[in-house]
């Protein structure tokens, strides 16, 4: 595999370069003093910003836009027939996958820090990077979403510390190389790549694999994931766990939460009391994404008092339970969840927020991954008072497997629930201002462009 040296700047090309893992990677090279140019389909702020650091972008993916770059990196989407994919293969120009060069970063750091799970990752990393912060650490960071903290996605540092997010899907997690690795939840997901749950839990224990396997590799696991002893068997990382149980190394005693459903708690450390602790962000959840975070702190030496510190005044990231207005009376929430685990611990906190009724718009998340849990869609949707179903975000598919979002409303009804499916952006507006009333809560919910409408309803 080609080395990514930051002593030897190469000039490195991007296929798709606007994604938002894509551009910080670019923005790290670019700080090394490497040479980047790259292509994407569409201009965005993130293209833009490339730009004013020196990159050279293209809109369009042309052969032509091949030069004579050093290396090529490549997304996932990227297909063999893509124009620039076609025309590096046939100059032989060295190739590599955005993971393979994310890994391959993180040699040139003592300390990497990979957080990994089905849900919470962007989270997690943002508390960890908050934390960091508040320590003056100084960590060069690559997160999966936008953090008022960093000034976006990503934020270049001057130490040998790394933090990243580590995805599962297409086993990219496994290219990686961590000192430090986080296991949130293992859950069935990605189910146009993996087999089933059995194949998933397979490919994490891969994952811990990727660790050193003496006291310099640290597994930080959830204690509550079934079957934990699966992912340590064998390892000869450290291992610590935290989760509901107290008999996990960090887990949380008296949980309360106040007005906005932000919760404090009291941390234990093996069973003992060690503090008390105050999120910025609502959800019980976020507890258990908090204990992980703390336990990452620990192991790079960060006071207590610091930690909980840089918990407590982190707010969240963009998409993420984010408060976008009022309109009409009617309060407007956003978040990304797109899996029924997710949706659950969105809606619970939701419970705990201010509200009379609670609508959801959810917009699912490619055909695949909702015709193989749409059981599950409907039972976690059904905490809402009503669900408006927008239609499926293909993002890399094609429905070729005969599922529409109104499959899910059909298992709401018949369930006792209640939801409406209506196709368009424009009428599900028309909807909104129509019926959700003065101290309702709307929730626009899903992975792809369903904030647009939060975004809209704000604005006109």
């Amino acid at each position: 595999m080609y080395q990514v040296d930051f002593h030897k700047p190469i000039h490195v090309h991007f296929i798709g370069i606007g994604g938002i893992s894509m551009s910080g990677l670019a923005e790290i090279l670019l700080s090394e003093g490497f040479t980047v140019s790259g292509s994407d389909m569409k201009a965005s702020e993130l293209t833009d910003h490339l730009k004013e650091k020196g990159a050279v972008i293209a809109i369009g993916q042309r052969a032509e836009n091949i030069t004579s770059p050093d290396l090529v990196v490549y997304t996932a989407a990227i297909r063999p027939d893509n124009p620039e994919f076609r025309e590096a293969v046939d100059r032989g120009i060295p190739m590599l996958s955005r993971a393979d060069l994310l890994g391959e970063l993180m040699n040139n750091y003592r300390e990497a820090v990979n957080i990994a799970g089905t849900h919470g990752k962007t989270t997690t990393t943002s508390m960890i990077t908050n934390i960091l912060l508040e320590a003056s650490k100084d960590p060069t960071v690559s997160v999966g979403g936008s953090l008022d903290s960093i000034g976006g996605n990503v934020r270049i540092g001057g130490s040998d510390l790394f933090v990243a997010e580590a995805c599962e899907y297409t086993n990219s997690f496994l290219s990686f190389h961590p000192t430090i690795a986080v296991i949130l939840n293992v859950e069935a997901d990605h189910l146009d790549f993996f087999k089933d749950l059995d194949d998933i839990r397979k490919s994490f224990r891969r994952f811990v694999q990727t660790l050193p396997q003496d006291e310099r590799g640290l597994l930080v696991l959830n204690g509550d994931i079934t079957d934990r002893s699966f992912f340590t068997e064998g390892m000869g990382c450290s291992v610590v766990t935290f989760g509901s149980s107290e008999d996990c190394d960090y887990s949380a005693r008296d949980i309360v939460f106040d007005e906005l459903a932000r919760a404090s708690y009291t941390l234990l450390r093996s069973g003992r009391e060690a503090g008390r602790v105050h999120l910025g962000v609502p959800g019980e959840h976020n507890v258990y994404n908090s204990l992980a975070a703390i336990a990452v702190a620990d192991r790079l030496g960060i006071p207590l008092a610091t930690t909980l510190k840089g918990l407590e005044s982190y707010t969240g990231v963009r998409r993420r339970f984010e408060y976008k207005g009022k309109v009409n009376g009617f309060t407007i929430l956003d978040d990304y969840a797109h899996h029924p685990q997710e949706i659950t611990a969105t809606l619970a906190a939701a419970a705990r927020y201010p509200h009379r009724k609670i609508h959801v718009i959810f917009q699912p998340h490619t055909y695949t991954r909702t015709k193989a849990l749409l059981p599950e869609f409907a039972e976690a949707l059904m905490a809402a008072d009503e669900v408006i179903l927008a239609d499926i975000y293909a993002a890399r598919e094609k429905n070729t497997i005969g599922i529409s979002s109104a499959d899910i409303g059909d298992l709401i009804n018949t369930s006792g629930g209640r939801a409406v499916y209506i196709p368009t952006f424009e009428k599900i507006k028309q909807y909104v201002l129509e019926t959700v009333q003065e101290g309702d809560l709307l929730i626009t919910m899903g992975a792809g462009n369903v904030v647009d409408i939060a975004d809209q309803l704000i604005s006109e």
